[in-house]
């Protein structure tokens, strides 16, 4: 669970629990947090949860939304970011970060983002006497697309994995198929995994107890599997669906762990 904490000059106005999967702000009475002021648009922003993850949107603002300092469209909010609004400011603190994993080890500690190339992806070796061709092969994949990982490290990480029929644990896959990194395959091991172009077409795949499931984040194409559009809400993957996300078309694979 998390919430935001909305202040206006250090001084605390109210707290808001992101219980749901949809929280508006902005200056209408209707929304779900009400900033009575005319620097805030009626409807300035939406925060959008899903399990324990949250994505702040600004809905194309007058005057803006800034998180860290920094102006965004849409951002993955981390336990601790400051959002402004005018001189408004609305503080996220994930409740889970308060909570210890079994080493002692704070779990906001754990909650790091990585950024991983295709490079570091999995691949076929590469024929090490010609290190020009590698480093070609280099500069080529760190151009295509960015995929992260948001992780949630904690000792009730071992929960995400879901039980296989046979009595073992499912871990899903994906393999790109077209393109530069055509073959290149990454293990969906983590709580959430970005995958997409920021700007032109982002979608997650969160893993839960249930199985697999991508949702669309940002752009005005939704992902598409197996052929059609997946559409605003979660949808479930399942074993070799193909799932194609800013022109890069992979495979979803399951493999028991």
């Amino acid at each position: 669970m998390a919430k935001l904490i909305l202040t206006l000059d250090g001084v605390p106005l109210g707290e808001y629990e992101l219980d749901k999967e949809l929280v508006t702000i902005g200056r209408r009475p209707s929304n779900d947090i009400h900033i009575d002021n005319l620097a805030i648009s009626g409807n300035h922003a939406v925060v959008r949860t899903i399990g324990k993850d949250s994505f702040l949107e600004d809905l194309d603002s007058t005057n803006g939304t800034i998180v860290n300092g920094k102006p965004i469209k849409k951002h993955i909010l981390q336990h601790g970011d400051v959002i402004e609004l005018g001189k408004y400011q609305l503080k996220y603190v994930s409740l889970d970060a308060f909570t210890s994993t079994s080493a002692g080890v704070p779990a906001d500690d754990l909650e790091k983002t990585m950024i991983i190339r295709p490079s570091a992806m999995k691949s076929a070796p590469l024929d090490a006497s010609s290190t020009a061709s590698q480093s070609s092969a280099k500069s080529n994949l760190q151009n295509t697309t960015t995929i992260q990982e948001a992780t949630q490290e904690s000792a009730a990480s071992a929960a995400m994995k879901a039980p296989t029929s046979t009595g073992g644990t499912m871990l899903g896959h994906i393999q790109i198929l077209n393109g530069p990194n055509a073959g290149r395959e990454l293990v969906l091991n983590k709580t959430l995994t970005t995958l997409g172009k920021p700007g032109v077409q982002v979608a997650v795949i969160t893993r839960r107890p249930q199985g697999y499931f991508i949702t669309h984040v940002e752009g005005a194409n939704h992902p598409i599997v197996n052929g059609q559009s997946v559409g605003a809400q979660a949808h479930e993957l399942h074993d070799h669906d193909i799932i194609e996300i800013a022109g890069v078309k992979m495979e979803f694979f399951i493999t028991q762990g």
